[in-house]
């Protein structure tokens, strides 16, 4: 069976509107990032085993990760910068390695 080939296209940007939307994704992005750091610890003592979303600066939670999106959609429609997390159900130790 032969495999499918992707043309990979990179493209530079350089219209001022187009990275002005950018930016404004980037800092809602940020903000949400904000908010989800400084309440992590809450977050994941209370919603293991959850899907959680952040948008406008306001936690979703639900079972599966659509439904934690919609609810997030539903209330902030021009919140394009969401924050997606699958909070594991127990809390183990886990390793993260780089490999060079």
């Amino acid at each position: 069976m032969a495999e499918k080939q992707h043309a990979i296209v990179i493209e530079e940007v350089t219209d001022p509107d187009e990275l002005a939307k950018a930016r404004a994704q980037d800092e809602r992005f940020e903000r949400n990032l904000r908010w989800f750091t400084l309440h992590a610890a809450e977050i994941y003592a209370i919603h293991r085993g959850k899907c959680v979303c952040v948008a406008g600066e306001e936690l979703f939670v639900a079972d599966a990760p659509q439904d934690a999106v919609a609810l997030a959609r539903a209330r902030h429609p021009e919140d394009d910068a969401f924050l997606m997390r699958i909070i594991p159900r127990e809390r183990v130790a886990r390793i993260y390695a780089h490999r060079r």
